[in-house]
Formats: structure tokens, sequence, C-alpha cells
């Protein structure tokens, strides 16, 4: 009998107990932005939050490497009133991938835990992510340390901060849909001088140098219930400027929304509208592993502007199903505009083997 009490005590208290109301994403006030550098740390309060580093770079013997670092901290239903240290209240999630030619398809990893007990965390204030031996930190110099050791291969880089940071959107408020509820918080930090070393599995590390785009983003509802991914860009161009273009697909494969903007070498910063924006495949690559037909060729228009983006390899697929639930397509491509080459940069292409969940 007493046990039969306590379990109903025990259901009666779930019943009650109301899921996480994740804080919504807001238009600005007028006149203001992001709060730099709080907002280089976690935001708990709301669902979903990444830091993104993506890079070129190459070894002393003139090779060239893609590499992407990620580390998600997703919140879920759990009680946030629960005092259990045990209580996975955060996720916190890692995603790492070296592109190399000489390989034919991308090396990754990945790994996950709930956040807690000094094992892995998303800390407030300032850009802190760790998970086991996954880390990184943003110095008072505003660098970033990254270190990790991959199943394939290990990372230790600095990526310094050469221009100002990116703020995407209207002052960091960043639509992703025709509901301004379909927002993120966003920012970019482009031109990141990259320099530290890269190890494969049995060999030594290798000294390398290059240039890394970082993305940092938070929200609580990003897609329409009629979006199936997006294709997303973030370039490095050769003099100095940075170029972040977005379209996000209904489940037709039709534009819902896109946005992008440029700052070019002179600093000017234009922002694209949604028909200013578009991406069109010019070459298509099916995996033999899942099936999917991923455009890694593809001209983007922003404007009067066009933009050619060629993969560094076709093979380029990230299978996360253990961590994120998703497959997808994240590897380093070069920019072309009028024929000439015009910089490097990193294209992420979601949804194409199965709707994206976030």
């Amino acid at each position: 009998m007493r046990r039969l009490t306590l379990l109903l005590l025990f259901c009666s208290a779930a019943a009650i107990a109301a899921p996480p109301a994740f804080a919504p994403v807001t238009p600005l006030p007028a006149g203001q932005s992001l709060r730099l550098p709080h907002d280089f740390g976690a935001h708990p309060a709301y669902k979903t939050e990444w830091w993104y580093a993506t890079g070129w770079v190459k070894t002393a013997g003139g090779e060239q490497l893609g590499y992407q670092v990620t580390f998600f901290r997703s919140a879920t239903a759990t009680d946030t009133l629960n005092p259990s240290a045990f209580a996975p209240k955060q996720l916190i999630i890692g995603h790492a991938a070296l592109s190399d030619p000489k390989v034919g398809k991308l090396l990754h990893d990945e790994k996950s835990a709930r956040e807690g007990f000094g094992l892995a965390y998303a800390k407030v204030g300032d850009t802190d992510v760790k998970l086991d031996d996954w880390r990184m930190q943003r110095q008072a110099d505003g660098s970033y340390q990254v270190s990790l050791a991959a199943r394939d291969f290990t990372l230790q880089l600095t990526l310094a901060p050469t221009q100002p940071v990116l703020l995407q959107g209207d002052g960091g408020y960043s639509r992703k849909g025709a509901r301004p509820a379909q927002s993120s918080y966003y920012y970019s930090e482009p031109q990141l001088a990259t320099r530290g070393t890269i190890a494969r599995t049995g060999g030594k590390p290798e000294a390398v140098t290059g240039t890394t785009w970082l993305d940092h983003e938070w929200s609580s509802q990003v897609l329409d219930a009629d979006a199936s991914g997006w294709n997303w860009i973030g370039a490095n161009l050769d003099d100095g400027g940075a170029l972040m273009a977005f379209q996000i697909r209904s489940k037709t494969g039709a534009k819902l929304w896109a946005h992008a903007t440029w700052r070019d070498a002179s600093g000017k910063i234009r922002q694209f509208a949604p028909g200013d924006v578009d991406f069109t495949p010019t070459q298509l690559w099916r995996s033999p592993r899942t099936l999917a037909e991923y455009p890694v060729a593809t001209e983007i228009r922003t404007g009067p502007t066009r933009w050619h983006i060629k993969p560094l390899q076709a093979d380029q697929e990230l299978d996360s199903r253990r961590s994120t639930g998703a497959v997808y397509w994240e590897g380093a491509v070069t920019v072309e505009r009028n024929g000439q080459p015009v910089g490097r940069a990193y294209l992420e292409m979601t949804g194409y083997v199965q709707p994206m969940k976030l």
C-alpha cells in the first residue's frame, strides 16, 4: 500500500510539472544590438544554441585541409526546478570533422553528454564550452583556444580576430521565416587568423595556418512547420571581406526564406532581403551511404552579384544520428566571382536525408 501511495504521489507530481517555457527571440529595441562581450557566452533560457568554427588551413608542405568544430547546447524538457545533479536539463553536443582530399571523404566524430560535474558545460558570460576533452574557450584578448581529440585526428588551434564582430540581420536579430518568432540571435566572426597543429591517426602533429569563420547563434523557434532544412555559407574573401548567405527550403524544395550579409573590403555592410538571395544548384552529388543528392556546387545570387561555389571534395557528408539525429553535408568550398577566385568558405546543407528537427 505504501509503495502504491508513493507511486501515485510521484505520478501526480510529474503530471503537474510544467514543461520549460523557453525564452522567445524578439526584435531588439531601436538602436540596440547584441550585448557583447556578455553574449559571447551561453544563453540557457533558449532552446538551442551553437558555436560553429569552420575553416581552411594549410600544412607546411602546402596541403589544403578543411575543418569544422561545433558545440551545441540544447535545453531539454526536464523541469528546471528539479534539484538532482543528474537531471539532464541541458545537453552539450560536439561535432568535429576534417576534410582531406587524400582521404576522399570526411573524417568526423561526435560526442554528447548532459551538462554537469565539470565534464560538460557551456558557461554564461563568455565563450567557454567543454565536452570531456573537447573544448572551445575565448581568451581575454578575444582569441579562441580550440582543442579536441577525435577518433581519427586531433586539433590544437588558436583563432585570433582580425576585424570586428559581424552582427547578422538587424543588430543580431536574424529572421528565418515570415513570422517574427522564426528568428535567432546571430553574430559571426569572420577572418579569424588560425594557427596550431593537426595530427591524423598514426601521424605526428603538423603545423597549420589559415583562416576560420565562427558563428554563434541561439534561438527557441527557428524553422517554419513546412521547412525541410537550409543551405548556408560563410565565406572569408581574399580581399578581407566576408559573405554570409542562407536559404530555408520547404519540403517541396521551394525557397521559404533567405538572407545574406556582405561586408566588403572597405567595411561597408550590405543586407539582402529574401527576394534578393537565391541558391541555384550547378552540380549534384549522390551519397553512396544515404542516397541523398546534394547540390555540392552552387550559384548564389546576392542582388546583382553572382557567386560560384565549388567543393574541395564532393563527399563531405556528416552522419550525426548518434547525437543530433541529423545527416547533413558540411564542407570546404571555394568561391568565385566573374570567373575569378575570390575566397574560401564552408557550405552547410541540411534536410536532404529527412526534414531537419531542432
